[in-house]
């Protein structure tokens, strides 16, 4: 939202938590200025091939590739984009079909057709990377092409969730002539079919996109190219912004530099923009660890943790305490970490010890990714070990990787105690349980909870109506509770820093917390 309060009249204060800055009306559907727009962040893809991706490499791969379903700004649901329709064709939800729009191609010409589709869907599953996607697709049992255009795809059981599945970027349609079937594609190239072509990449360092002018789909283009640059220093990306070297931030916002944006940015010709999210942050415990695989030492743990303090300490509020997997917001989400460990308490914690026979001091090592979730990460984590080595019952080591490498780690079970963000692939409790549990999961943690993939995953996916499933849901957070393999730590709040001649960032940021980038603009009017 913008207004020209500083060229008329100085207005009331805004009670919103979005800035406002600039004199402009946005008309930037007349607009001729084809600059890139140049997008800041610190989530740095881990890889170029959905086949291989559950992780930040998604929010490229959302504006590169296409999808058969995907998001209009504002929808709750995913819409059509790839494909022009979709439906579940019976009724028990286990028989879903889609018929293609006509013509589609890909970046390379050639054409994008339901053996594609199939292609691309059945490539994830036999690749089957650990931590990777396959692990979305458990209800799938085959993927059908009939003729060039339509697409039908039978589950083993039901499955109402399904339509968000195929919404995920995992779910990209890539181009058989160009990802090998049966291994990743390497040569740190896309061939896609989405809004925007990826002109280069720079590993690390930078992404430029250009407009796809084959696209068809549901994208509403506001600009004609993009450049995403990497950051692995929040405060170097922040100086960026204020140098009028990049346009906007999105992910990796410090704290500190969001409290001053929310002050003081319309003196610097800086607009701050909150979105609704539902991105939560949680420790992982390896059971093959010797201390960790205790359940009495995970919940000696989350006696000691103070949620309240991370959040004011270093987060400034800008995220909030959070004592459940579903966060907030969501059907299914409790407040049992609080009630069972809302009161840290060391004296609590040491009794939980001593009954399972610890007396002594329980050395833990925690690892962070130096580079995923901004420069708030290492002191976030610096107060948990402070807090947990002043319990006296602990003596934490603390260690961290970037974030390419620390996948790649928590994949083959090397951490004993890490942390994770969560970004959730759809906006439904389902996506903040099912990827976390079963043989195969997002953490690359084998994590068995038979009730939950054997009876309340499969009970909760019969149900259409996505608000009757809170008693299923209510019951697996209580596994999770009792088992205290996930801890979850905060619930954020999404915010996009951008300077005043943009607009659009209100829009840009879909149901999955993903930015597309489509919706940004110059505006042109001032």
């Amino acid at each position: 939202m913008f207004k020209r309060d500083r060229c008329l009249r100085q207005l009331a204060t805004v009670t919103s938590i979005t800035m406002v800055a600039g004199c402009g009306v946005l008309s930037s559907d007349s607009s001729d200025d084809n600059r890139p727009i140049v997008v800041g962040t610190t989530s740095t893809p881990s890889t170029l091939d959905p086949a291989a991706a559950w992780d930040s490499s998604w929010e490229l791969f959302r504006n590169v590739f296409q999808t058969l379903l995907n998001y209009s700004p504002d929808a709750a649901e995913p819409q059509p984009d790839a494909a022009e329709s979709c439906a579940f064709t019976d009724s028990s939800s286990t028989v879903y079909s889609c018929k293609l729009r006509e013509g589609l191609k890909f970046s390379d010409g050639h054409e994008l057709n339901a053996e594609a589709v199939k292609y691309s869907i059945d490539r994830v599953k036999k690749i089957n990377v650990n931590g990777g996607p396959a692990g979305l697709l458990g209800t799938l049992s085959r993927v059908q092409a009939k003729g060039d255009r339509e697409i039908v795809f039978h589950l083993s059981e039901p499955d109402a969730t399904f339509p968000f599945v195929l919404s995920t970027p995992a779910m990209s349609i890539v181009d058989p002539e160009e990802y090998p079937a049966d291994s990743l594609r390497e040569d740190g190239t896309i061939t896609g079919s989405g809004p925007y072509n990826l002109e280069s990449y720079d590993d690390g360092d930078k992404a430029r996109l250009v407009r796809n002018d084959s696209y068809q789909g549901i994208a509403d283009r506001k600009n004609n190219a993009v450049t995403i640059r990497y950051f692995q220093q929040s405060s170097q990306m922040v100086d960026a912004l204020r140098n009028k070297q990049i346009d906007v931030i999105y992910r990796g916002l410090p704290a500190s530099d969001t409290v001053d944006i929310q002050a003081n940015g319309e003196e610097e010709g800086l607009q701050l923009i909150e979105n609704p999210t539902t991105e939560i942050s949680y420790l992982v415990f390896n059971p093959k660890d010797p201390w960790a695989k205790n359940p009495a030492v995970r919940k000696a743990v989350a006696q000691v943790v103070d949620r309240p303090a991370l959040a004011h300490e270093v987060y400034k509020d800008t995220v909030e305490p959070l004592y459940s997997m579903i966060p907030r917001g969501l059907v299914g989400h409790t407040t049992g970490f609080f009630d069972d460990y809302g009161d840290p308490s060391a004296k609590k914690a040491r009794q939980i010890l001593e009954d399972a026979g610890i007396t002594e001091r329980v050395p833990l090592t925690l690892w962070y990714t130096s580079d995923r979730y901004g420069s708030q990460t290492k002191p976030a984590f610096e107060e948990l070990k402070r807090q947990l080595d002043a319990s006296g019952l602990f003596t934490v080591t603390l260690k961290s990787r970037p974030w390419k490498t620390y996948v790649q780690g928590y994949q083959k079970g090397e951490y004993p105690v890490f942390g994770r963000g969560w970004f959730p692939d759809f906006a439904d409790a389902d996506n903040f349980v099912a990827p976390f549990v079963g043989e195969q999961n997002a953490l690359g943690t084998p994590y068995e909870a038979p009730e939950i993939t054997g009876s309340l995953l499969p009970e909760s996916r019969r149900k259409s109506d996505r608000g009757a499933v809170a008693e299923e849901f209510e019951k697996a957070q209580q596994i999770f509770l009792d088992d205290a393999r996930l801890l979850p730590l905060w619930q954020g709040k999404q915010y996009v820093a951008a300077n005043e001649e943009i607009a659009g960032a209100e829009k840009a940021i879909d149901p999955a917390t993903m930015m597309t980038m489509w919706a940004l603009s110059w505006k042109t009017s001032w």
